[in-house]
């Protein structure tokens, strides 16, 4: 038995120094976003990654998974959405940062649903607790002229912000913060493009990202034009004692991470960073595109890969790996991803299902006592629009609103995919991790009918209520 635990041990150790995850990490395979994977950034808390990307739209969503497998398939919840004419629109670059026991969503919107505007500016929200889920209050604007891309770290002992903008080039920039919502002084241009690789297409450099390690700091960036294949990352070092100072900043003279033709992966940029659950292990998230002529758009898709360290202390990020090429997931996570869930009613505990495991069209959708049954696992599917069809894996069927009904108690049914808007639904944030299940027709929510906690309660339509009986839980099945 001892020699037994000591080959074992010998295994684990030699599987650590080749840079292997340890056998219990579900495999995964980029991209581990599809639809709308631009700008993409993660952050693993109490056992679940959190992913939020570029929506384009007034809205940010955030997938919420186990698993770095398990975010391809996980529901985009709705936490926030434009609530002003100044910030009403075109939400790009969120990221999420946990400060003071908050957390703090920062992101660019502004005022037109054009592409590229010159109203762009940089607002920060704050949660009301804990959860990343929100629900998440207005706290400020950041800066007064255009900036984008904005990210914190703190230096020091001190918190700065960092963003990307315009004098001439585009610029990264720096402030000083006596508050996740508060800049305290001046910002200062802290890095110019300079190298003809910083000036394909456009002289930028944007996504500044801080990574630190053993009392150094990196600070990891986005150079040339998103539009073209050849976006890549640079890095500075912090080689100074004053963030705000450009003198303070040491540019490394080449990229650190590109385009692979032969691999497929192009334009490879607007990256995050994150550790694995267990803490050991180093990973990068980023956007490509999979085409050298598909631009700076929705068609970026969002994929992760673990990176190592020189022995210089300088972080190695490797080259982009292939789509659809197996990966050993992050190291001290569950040994296999869901790609279905129960949708659970926050007050009687019971299970969305389709009456009977019914494959027939019109079949009734109702509550039932929880069982792990098929009838009540739904596949969850993003269509890239911020909203999901649910599909029964029973029936293979699609929830659905009778009739388009727009009135309230019209039935919750399913029928076949017909790809109409009484067929979409939005996830909306509540509160506890809950969601209200959002028909894009109609705007009525799933609610159970009288709140009754009866297994066949029937499953209907209704204005929101605010009532617990039109809250639900997305549960990994």
């Amino acid at each position: 038995m001892a020699r037994r635990l000591l080959t074992l041990l010998a295994a684990l150790l030699l599987a650590l120094s080749l840079g292997q995850s340890p056998a219990s990490a579900a495999s995964f395979t980029n991209p581990v976003k599809a639809q709308k994977g631009a700008d993409p950034w993660i952050t693993y808390h109490n056992g679940n990654y959190y992913l939020v990307t570029t929506s384009w739209t007034d809205a940010i969503t955030i997938r919420k998974a186990p698993t770095l497998a398990g975010l391809a398939t996980a529901p985009s919840v709705q936490v926030w959405t434009g609530d002003a004419a100044s910030r009403c629109c075109n939400i790009w670059a969120p990221e999420l940062h946990f400060l003071n026991g908050r957390w703090y969503l920062y992101h660019v919107a502004g005022q037109n649903v054009s592409d590229y505007v010159p109203t762009q500016r940089t607002h920060v929200l704050e949660s009301a607790g804990s959860d990343p889920l929100g629900p998440y209050m207005y706290r400020s604007r950041l800066n007064s002229a255009w900036m984008l891309d904005p990210s914190v770290a703190t230096i020091n002992g001190s918190l700065y912000l960092f963003g990307s903008a315009s004098g001439g080039t585009q610029n990264l920039v720096a402030a000083r913060m006596s508050t996740p919502y508060t800049v305290s002084g001046s910002f200062s241009t802290i890095s110019t493009p300079t190298y003809d690789w910083e000036r394909s297409g456009g002289t930028v450099n944007e996504g500044p990202e801080i990574l630190q390690r053993g009392g150094r700091t990196f600070l990891i960036y986005s150079a040339s034009g998103c539009w073209t294949p050849d976006y890549k990352l640079g890095q500075l070092e912090l080689t100074g004692s004053n963030p705000l100072s450009a003198s303070s900043w040491t540019k490394k003279s080449t990229p650190v991470f590109q385009r692979n033709d032969a691999n497929g992966v192009y334009g490879p940029g607007h990256n995050g960073f994150f550790n694995s659950p267990d803490g050991t292990e180093s990973w990068i998230v980023y956007h490509a595109n999979d085409s050298a002529g598909d631009g700076c758009d929705n068609g970026r898709t969002t994929r992760a890969q673990k990176f190592t360290w020189n022995p210089d202390g300088t972080p190695n990020l490797g080259t982009p790996v292939r789509l659809g090429a197996s990966l050993a997931g992050p190291s001290g996570e569950p040994s296999s991803a869901s790609t279905t869930y129960t949708v659970v009613n926050r007050v009687t505990g019971k299970c969305l299902e389709v009456t009977g495991s019914s494959s027939a069209d019109g079949a009734n959708v109702q509550q039932w006592t929880c069982s792990g049954a098929n009838n009540q696992r739904w596949r969850l599917e993003d269509l890239g629009d911020d909203t999901h069809r649910l599909v029964n894996v029973a029936g293979g069927k699609v929830l659905d609103t009778e009739n388009c009904s727009s009135a309230d108690g019209a039935d919750l049914r399913q029928w076949s995919w017909l790809n109409n808007t009484c067929q979409r639904f939005r996830f909306l944030a509540t509160s506890g991790g809950y969601v209200r299940i959002v028909n894009q027709a109609t705007s009525k929510v799933a609610d159970v009918a009288d709140c009754s906690s009866a297994d066949g309660a029937d499953v209907r339509q209704w204005s929101w209520l605010n009532s617990n009986c039109q809250q639900w839980q997305l549960n990994p099945a």
